[in-house]
């Protein structure tokens, strides 16, 4: 696998993963590669750096305290505003969120916001019987107890 930087014609940036740089080329040349942001298929390599880790000895201990890095793109700061609003504002039911959605859809527990993990199976049957669900665009933090 390799990862490259990308840009599309509109100076939208931003990575993806490919099986090959051959991969990459032959999607390319199909017009395969779409810009994550716009969806544009003019998309071409940008400029990238490399990636060398230090040895650990000489990281010592302060891999853990390094800042994580700030979003590259807009989409990706506006996820990040989406996430924190979402983990702020809502309660983390995990695996529960089916079974949860439908207690407070019969009133059986008070209404609130909630977020969690559900099956396919799960969710279609919320929707089919009327419980409004929505997927995120990213996965939960899971939470341990």
């Amino acid at each position: 696998m390799i990862q490259y930087s990308l840009k599309c014609s509109e100076g939208h940036s931003f990575e993806s993963w490919f099986q090959s740089a051959a991969a990459f080329d032959k999607l390319s040349a199909s017009g395969l590669v779409n810009c994550a942001i716009c969806g544009g298929n003019q998309v071409e390599k940008a400029m990238m750096t490399p990636r060398v880790r230090p040895a650990r000895s000489a990281a010592g201990s302060q891999d853990t305290e390094r800042p994580l890095s700030t979003p590259a793109s807009p989409a990706e700061q506006v996820l990040a505003e989406l996430r924190k609003k979402i983990e702020q504002n809502s309660d983390y039911v995990g695996k529960d969120f089916a079974a949860e959605a439908r207690k407070m859809h019969l009133g059986e527990t008070p209404e609130r916001s909630i977020y969690g993990e559900a099956r396919v199976e799960e969710a279609k049957a919320l929707l089919e019987d009327g419980i409004p669900v929505s997927p995120l665009p990213f996965l939960p933090n899971r939470k341990a107890n």
